[in-house]
């Protein structure tokens, strides 16, 4: 992992293309904004995990065999 520190009004770019900018500090709270292209999925991580559940549930072998029986 790359740990950067960075202050408000300054930016990180990933990949050339994924701009990560610090907006505000408030507390132990920092706001930030992502600029990425429409095809980059932005996701909060725990968001991601619960796409990712559901995605094994929805292709999970009682799923695939129910379907069979459907058709």
């Amino acid at each position: 992992m790359l740990a950067l520190t960075r202050k408000k009004g300054e930016s990180i770019i990933v990949n050339n293309d994924i701009e990560i900018s610090i907006l505000e500090l408030r507390g132990d709270q920092v706001k930030i904004g992502i600029s990425a292209p429409k095809e980059v999925p932005v996701y909060r991580k725990e968001v991601y995990i619960q796409i990712q559940k559901e995605n094994e549930a929805a292709v999970s072998l009682e799923n695939v065999n129910a379907l069979k029986n459907i058709l």
